[in-house]
Formats: C-alpha cells, structure tokens, sequence
C-alpha cells in the first residue's frame, strides 16, 4: 500500500507542477496583456490548479502517516539526528508545502473578493507563484528525479 501511495504522490506532483505552472503563466500573461478575466479558461485553470494542489497535500499526508519511516526516523534519532536528505522529507518537505498549498488558497480566495480582470490576475500571480516557488523548492529532487 505504501509503494502505490509513494508513486501515486510522486507522479501527480508532475501533473500538479505542470497545471500550476500554467496558472501562474496565464496569470502573468493576462496581466500583461489586460485581459478580460474569463471563467472558461482563467477561472477554471486557476480552480483545477486549487483543486490538484488540495488532493496532492491530501495525498502527502497519507503517505506521511502510513511511511515506514517518516516519523518513525524522528522518534528514533530526535530532530538533531536527522540527516539533510532526512529532515528534507520528514519536516520541509511537508511544513513548506502546507505553507505553500496555504498561499495557493489564499490566493484563490483573495481573487474571488474582487471583480477587476487586472487585480484578479495579479493574486493568482502572486499567491500561486510563491506557492509553486515554495513547492519547488522542497521537493527531493535527486530521489524524485532519480
């Protein structure tokens, strides 16, 4: 069950990267062009992205809780005996992304609250920027990767 919950998370972290990538970009790229907000394609993309994002953290908490050595590896060696692969992926990795999927939120959240195409645009740039940004930088690459 472990191994089909790792592989499931590790392969939808390629979709949600990719959808989330494409939130950001169509976010800047409205933005840049003063694009009208529309709700077949930018409200949508930016929902899919809100929703893909939720389900991958959901997904990351199970695998986490059910991992043979997520918190087995604390309680064993305590915090200052983790090693920097070890502490990435039993702390950072799901501390940031929650951060992250928070801002993610919070951007969708803020851009609801207004109706300017413009302002709209801007939140989903920079909320899920800096969420994408943080995931990006917490994941395992050399594992995920590899």
């Amino acid at each position: 069950m472990y191994e089909t919950i790792q592989t499931l998370h590790s392969y939808m972290g390629y979709v949600v990267l990719a959808v989330l990538f494409l939130a950001v970009a169509n976010a800047i790229l409205g933005l840049a062009q003063n694009k009208i907000f529309t709700l077949q394609k930018d409200l949508r993309l930016s929902l899919f992205a809100l929703i893909l994002s939720h389900i991958q953290l959901l997904i990351g908490l199970i695998l986490y809780f059910v991992s043979p050595s997520g918190m087995n590896a604390i309680q064993e060696f305590g915090m200052g005996g983790l090693t920097s692969a070890a502490r990435l992926l039993a702390v950072e990795h799901p501390f940031i992304n929650i951060i992250a999927i928070v801002l993610i939120t919070i951007g969708w959240s803020k851009h609801k609250k207004v109706m300017e195409a413009k302002t709209k645009f801007k939140r989903i740039a920079i909320f899920y920027g800096l969420g994408l940004l943080l995931i990006m930088s917490r994941i395992p690459w050399g594992q995920w990767l590899g």
